[in-house]
């Protein structure tokens, strides 16, 4: 198996209510599931294919809950990535070179069509502390995270998600996608939705958990 290594600011959204019901193993806010993912590799290779500091997101749209599959996926690469770094990048999204369970992996089972890629220049902010983040990725995704408010006197409201035997990350600051927006081979128009900003390191093997 091929070793392989992303560590880095990890961030996703969707069209639930703040909270993804997804983590607890519930039904989407709304019956069905349009989101995004992805990050921007601090630290990372596929065998010998150095990865540090590029960025890719995915967009899904399920017709139901993750686990009952069918659903469409597309990846968005970083233009900067060179033919072997996107070959790279593709293995490991398409669940390749990795053991079973892992995100990855099981993403290539319940998704049924993926869409071509696009390669696109990314801007991406990221605040984890402050649960902010920006993403601009030209005619194809907007997106803003800020922090949840409290209703009644308008402060943020930290909430902080532990999943020690999740397979996207170990601990995630949740927030408020004030915009998510994408227009592609997937589209959608998002606004007040649920958010994750993390750390994380994934590997062949899963999601790495302090011990």
């Amino acid at each position: 198996m091929t070793a392989w290594r992303m560590k880095g600011k990890w961030i996703k959204s969707c069209n639930c209510n703040w909270g993804c019901p997804c983590d607890f193993n519930a039904p989407p806010t709304h019956g069905h599931c349009e989101g995004m993912f992805g990050m921007q590799i601090d630290d990372g290779h596929y065998k010998d294919v150095d990865l540090s500091g590029l960025r890719w997101f995915g967009l899904v749209d399920f017709p139901g809950a993750l686990h009952e599959g069918n659903g469409v996926a597309q990846f968005i690469l970083d233009e900067r990535a060179t033919p072997a770094q996107r070959e790279a990048l593709l293995r490991i999204l398409h669940g390749k070179d990795q053991v079973e369970g892992t995100l990855f992996h099981i993403l290539s089972l319940i998704a049924t069509k993926f869409h071509d890629p696009i390669y696109a220049p990314i801007r991406f902010e990221f605040d984890e502390e402050a649960r902010t983040a920006r993403i601009e990725i030209p005619g194809v995704l907007e997106h803003v995270s800020e922090p949840i408010r409290n209703p009644v006197s308008g402060a943020p409201h930290r909430i902080r998600l532990h999943m020690p035997e999740g397979f996207e990350h170990d601990i995630g600051e949740i927030a408020s996608a004030r915009i998510n927006r994408v227009t592609a081979g997937i589209a959608f128009d998002q606004h007040d939705t649920h958010s994750t900003l993390a750390t994380v390191e994934h590997t062949q093997r899963g999601v790495v958990h302090p011990s």
